[in-house]
């Protein structure tokens, strides 16, 4: 089809593609630097688009997107995300897919998902319905002015930024197997004060979206001297990433939660195991792949009967090695056996022939494209690289839904076998008793 396959299949790298919006749009271009002092911190109703720039249908709404922040400027604040870029903002909020258009309204910390048309006058009236919830709750009390302060609370808690001492240092950084961020501080300092809501905010943030894999702590360096000591801390805020049995490196990006978001979202991926090859064996494994990943990479293997274990294990081994080599991306992985599930090979177009063989499928969309080249190391790369840029061919997952699938058993790793026939015990039988031709 066109580039518009991953605005459907959700991957992205960062291209030499010009910026959809400019300085003469209404259209406020927003990044991690300035998106807390923008929105976060503002009384004004804001819409937000996340965009790619080679996303076909962001291309489709990019003018209608700048005619209503021209209707709504000076009512409703209008803003763009470039989200391949700016992947932490992205992830901060949940997008999954382009173009993905959050309402930051009386809460900024829990933005509402846009709903309605795609026109600028669909556009205006979603936001000028928003704007009138806006102001009704404003009446009401429930909500007055900036909702900054509160969200200090609930958007980022203190409690997930851990207290560092000289005491429980070693123990909770050094001998984890996590990767920390840690915060070197003085209370009387005043770019510390600046820091601490942002930190607070990233703590939480990182926490879910890392599933606690980096953590991000603070030491008062005036208080607990001997291990500032140890790092040689002389200015304040000191930040610096610690990962098992390295040296601690200094930070140095942004001060913003948007830019420790995604230092922190870097080393995650930089860490972070390969994601598990599974068997799709009910369907719950393949649903839960599916659904928690912006793309799920299904193979189906030849019988085992056709390859025995060595083969199997062989085409396993390229698939293991590709989702380590893709896992920053954090795509899940599933294979199946030829026959298993047939309405999957169905629903894929693969149907009877041709093993091995991979799709690539996003859930959200419905969407698939399919491996046409080698199922090999070299083969699968340039499939999944040709997708991660954009081109390629894809098409609409048969029927719409995902398919039905069997429970069956786990391969045991072994060769496979073939059903062994029954054997008749024909002693009683007189083969050589004449018949009677009468009756033939």
């Amino acid at each position: 089809m066109s580039p518009l396959l991953f605005g459907m299949l959700g991957c992205s790298l960062v291209l030499s593609v010009q910026a959809m919006y400019s300085s003469s749009d209404d259209v406020i271009e927003l990044t991690p630097s300035n998106f807390n002092r923008e929105v976060i911190q503002s009384d004004s109703l804001w819409l937000v688009e996340f965009y790619a720039p080679w996303c076909g249908h962001c291309q489709n709404l990019a003018p209608e997107w700048k005619k209503a922040a021209t209707a709504l400027k000076g009512i409703v604040k209008v803003g763009a995300v470039d989200a391949d870029q700016h992947k932490s903002l992205g992830g901060q909020y949940g997008v999954r897919g382009f173009p993905t258009i959050k309402v930051f309204g009386a809460n900024k910390n829990k933005p509402e998902e846009y709903q309605g048309g795609r026109s600028s006058q669909a556009i205006v009236d979603g936001a000028m319905n928003a704007l009138r919830t806006l102001v009704k709750e404003r009446l009401s009390g429930k909500s007055g002015g900036s909702s900054y302060s509160k969200q200090q609370s609930s958007g980022g808690s203190k409690k997930d930024v851990v207290e560092l001492t000289d005491d429980n240092f070693d123990e909770t950084v050094l001998n984890s197997d996590d990767v920390w961020l840690v915060e070197f501080f003085a209370p009387w300092c005043g770019h510390c004060k600046n820091l601490e809501p942002e930190w607070a905010a990233a703590a939480t943030a990182v926490k879910e979206q890392t599933k606690g894999k980096v953590r991000l702590g603070a030491v008062d360096a005036t208080v607990h001297q001997v291990v500032s000591s140890r790092y040689g801390i002389r200015g304040f805020p000191t930040i610096k990433v610690f990962r098992k049995g390295e040296e601690p490196e200094d930070y140095q990006g942004g001060r913003t939660r948007g830019d420790i978001i995604e230092k922190a979202m870097d080393l995650f991926s930089d860490n972070a195991p390969a994601p598990e090859l599974l068997e799709i064996l009910n369907e719950d494994v393949l649903k839960k792949t599916c659904e928690d990943s912006q793309l799920c990479i299904i193979a189906v293997l030849p019988h085992i009967l056709d390859t025995g274990a060595s083969g199997r294990n062989g085409y396993l081994d390229v698939m293991v090695k590709m989702a380590e080599k893709y896992k920053k991306k954090l795509w899940g992985w599933l294979w199946t056996e030829a026959g298993a599930q047939l309405e999957l090979e169905a629903s894929l177009g693969i149907g009877g022939f041709g093993y091995p063989a991979m799709a690539a499928i996003n859930a959200r969309k419905m969407k698939f494209a399919l491996l046409r080249g080698s199922f090999s190391e070299t083969g699968i790369h340039e499939f999944l690289r040709e997708l991660s840029v954009g081109r390629g061919s894809t098409a609409t997952l048969g029927g719409g839904v995902m398919p039905k699938i069997n429970a069956v058993e786990a391969w045991d790793g072994k060769d496979g076998q073939l059903p062994v026939e029954e054997e008749f015990d024909l002693s009683d039988i007189d083969l050589d008793e004449d018949f009677d031709k009468d009756e033939l």
